[in-house]
């Protein structure tokens, strides 16, 4: 049980390096599932005849579920014990992780990737509160130096991982991989891995939970389907009148909870947590669309295979490694405001580079935007995490690092949906005002512009014949880039919004008093490195 700095709890813990390793490794896990189908989906498209929307639900039901269950989990492990909990999250990944890899179909595909999220959201919430209980001053900022680099590490080799899996087995492996791993990483977590909880937590807020989830949900869920239904449709604004409704309910009842509350508002009052947490939800909703639609480039205009596309990764890899790195080792020395503002306009510069591709183009135009964006995701990942915690009391640390968390995948979440509706709208638009669009037809053109966006071109040029081939083909390839280049310049955007939010909001200050005594809380000057 936690109590005001018990000399138990300070002194450090034999186990503390096996804490680390567990949760580096399950934070690796959940991160590489966010990315690792990125370089699959073609082989899951034909493989199950999925669509655009079913693509899009392959990343979002993780990603939502993940960014529902956060804060009750991180509630949950507060009140149970840190451990326990982390456990059973890693049980629900790994058996959830088996039963995506055997799926028939896409829905059924989908809804495993659900229930995968909802252990996911257990360990993310769970891990860096039990770093915080483990480790104090220095070695603090070494475990979330580790922590940011396995994150960083994940979202950069998903798409080498997945390509290599995917070429040389299926696309089914990238889930088997996690079960061996997930079961030695269980067992040693039970014999190796020390208890830590606050009895006095307060219990779940249930009802809060039930309507931000289907708050959360509809939003998702209508920004998906909306470009088949209709933005203006019955269906479409429905669930956006519902998701608003849903809103207004969850925070009416978070303020009459008070500290009881999934989201204790009283957080809200600090500043740099509501800056850490718009930065988390704005950033991430352009740079994981940004690597979802890179490897679609790679595949869809390039031709490359999953192995192929993952290897022209490489670069985006080594630059997230190294960055991060060097990102841990400046915390307690830059001001968190200069970290976290420059990381996500470092970001967003280098995917405004991506308007140099073209459809014929060599692999290598991605490289100054791999290295470049690559180096901004480095830079985040260590210092996002250490703001999420150091902002709240160490007995609060699990419930403030869940809803860090869940701001960080609703911002994937929803930019999955919204950036993949704008690219899907944009294909059809400049394809169905094509000539080639006015020949097909407005119903055959739009037909033809959803094959395009979810990697069909060369079908729907076969279903043209002759020499209408090469038109469709070309009119689809210029359809493409064009989307491309739009749904880019939306990510970069979002990012320069996130860096000015970081430079404007973000304070050591509102740092609580117990984080990282090598921080000195009332200055952002820079120390000397």
């Amino acid at each position: 049980m936690e109590g005001p700095r018990m000399s138990a709890e300070r002194a450090p813990s034999p186990t503390r390096w096996w804490t680390l390793g567990i949760v580096a490794l399950g934070t690796f896990m959940l991160m590489l599932d966010l990315s690792v189908v990125a370089v699959a989906l073609p082989d899951i498209h034909e493989s199950l005849r999925s669509s655009f929307a079913d693509l899009q639900w392959v990343f979002d039901a993780y990603a939502l579920t993940l960014a529902i269950f956060l804060v009750a989990a991180g509630s949950l492990a507060d009140r149970h014990g840190r451990k326990k909990v982390f456990q059973v999250g890693f049980a629900v990944f790994t058996i959830a992780s088996l039963a995506c890899g055997l799926a028939g179909d896409a829905t059924a595909l989908s809804a495993f990737r659900a229930i995968q999220g909802v252990g996911a959201a257990i360990m993310f919430a769970v891990g860096p509160a039990m770093l915080s209980h483990e480790f104090h001053g220095k070695e603090r900022a070494t475990a979330f130096t580790v922590f940011g680099a396995a994150v960083g590490l994940a979202v950069a080799t998903g798409p080498l991982i997945g390509g290599s899996l995917t070429s040389s087995l299926s696309w089914r492996w990238i889930f088997y991989f996690n079960v061996p791993i997930g079961v030695i990483a269980l067992l040693i977590g039970i014999f190796r891995v020390r208890e830590s909880m606050n009895r006095r937590a307060h219990p779940t807020d249930w009802p809060g939970l039930v309507t931000f989830s289907i708050a959360l949900g509809a939003l998702v869920f209508a920004t998906i389907r909306a470009p088949e239904e209709g933005w203006t449709s019955a269906f479409t604004l429905t669930l956006y009148a519902a998701s608003i409704g849903f809103l207004g309910l969850f925070l009416a009842i978070e303020r009459r909870m008070g500290e009881r509350a999934m989201f204790d508002l009283a957080f809200f009052r600090n500043p740099t947590f509501v800056g850490i947490s718009l930065v988390a939800m704005i950033g991430n909703a352009g740079a994981l669309p940004s690597i979802f639609f890179e490897t679609s480039y790679l595949q869809n205009m390039l031709g490359m295979d999953a192995w192929e596309a993952g290897l022209r990764f490489l670069p985006l890899t080594i630059a997230m490694f190294v960055t991060g790195a060097i990102s841990g080792s400046l915390i307690g020395k830059v001001p968190f405001r200069i970290l976290l503002g420059t990381a996500p306009a470092v970001m967003a510069t280098g995917l405004l580079f991506l308007n140099m591709t073209k459809a014929d183009s060599a692999w290598t135009v991605l490289v100054p935007a791999f290295v470049i964006a690559g180096f901004g995701m480095g830079i985040f990942n260590p210092a996002r995490a250490a703001v999420a915690v150091e902002v709240a009391e160490p007995a609060k640390s699990g419930v403030a690092s869940g809803i860090n968390e869940t701001f960080q995948q609703v911002g994937i979440a929803v930019g999955i949906a919204g950036v993949g509706a704008f690219f899907q709208n944009r294909v059809a638009d400049s394809f169905t005002n094509s000539e080639v669009g006015g020949q097909l037809g407005h119903d055959k053109a739009d037909e033809a512009a959803q094959a395009i966006s979810s990697g069909s071109l060369e079908a729907v040029a076969q279903e043209g014949g002759g020499a209408m081939r090469d038109q469709m083909l070309s009119a689809g390839q210029d359809a493409y880039m064009a989307a491309f280049h739009s749904a880019m310049n939306v990510c970069a955007a979002l990012g320069f919004i996130a860096a000015l939010i970081g430079f404007l909001v973000i304070r050591t200050k509102d740092l609580h008093r117990s984080a990282m005594p090598d921080i000195r809380p009332t200055t952002d000057r820079v120390t000397a490195v």
